[in-house]
This record gives structure tokens, C-alpha cells and sequence, in this order.
């Protein structure tokens, strides 16, 4: 059984940093598709980043340049490092892989 458990959610001001993580058990994320989406009040789920199997990554243009994707293979956990924050980062976000998704963990930004 594949589970994904997202952490690190908070609140936080604007300007401020977190960083998320998504472990997994049930199946290896090294050389996986990963990806970050988020949720906010009243609007659909929306994709944040990507991390691709060998290592390369992509973006979602609102958060280009503050947010980074990142995988630890020996701890099976990909990670989501989010600086720089705004406002209208608060969501609940998500990591999905091969059309697992997790729980979710709250993000909300203070202005």
C-alpha cells in the first residue's frame, strides 16, 4: 500500500520561509514523477512544482524563482522549499506520485 505523508505547513507571515515534506512508503520516489499542487479556499487544485525521475524540475510560473523541488532517495521524501511568501500561497498542499496523493498540509501566509 502506498502512502504519502505531507508536513511542515504552518502559519507564517509574508516574506517568510517553510519548507514541506512529502515521505512515502509503499513505493520508492527515486526515479519517480513527484509533484506539489495546492488547494485554496474556493478555487481548484492548482499544480505548484514537479520533480521528474532523473532529477529534473519544473514550475508553475507563480511560484518560478521563490519555490524548489527536491528529492532525498535515501529517505524516500521529496521536498518542497518555499521562500519568499506571499499571501496568495495560502493553501493546503499536496504531493502526488503515480496517482497517490497525500493528505495535505496547511499553508497560510499572513499579509
Amino acid at each position: 500500500q502506498v502512502q504519502l505523508v505531507e508536513s511542515g505547513g504552518g502559519l507564517v507571515q509574508a516574506g517568510d520561509s517553510l519548507r514541506l515534506s512529502c515521505a512515502a512508503s509503499g513505493r520508492t520516489l527515486s526515479g519517480a514523477i513527484t509533484s506539489w499542487v495546492r488547494q485554496a479556499p474556493g478555487k481548484e487544485r492548482e499544480f505548484v512544482a514537479r520533480i521528474f525521475g532523473g532529477g529534473a524540475t519544473t514550475y508553475a510560473d507563480s511560484v518560478e524563482g521563490r519555490f524548489t523541488i527536491s528529492r532525498d532517495s535515501t529517505k524516500n521524501t521529496v521536498y518542497l522549499q518555499m521562500n519568499s511568501l506571499k499571501p496568495e500561497d495560502t493553501a493546503v498542499y499536496y504531493c502526488g506520485t503515480s496517482n497517490y496523493w497525500g493528505q495535505g498540509t496547511q499553508v497560510t501566509v499572513s499579509s
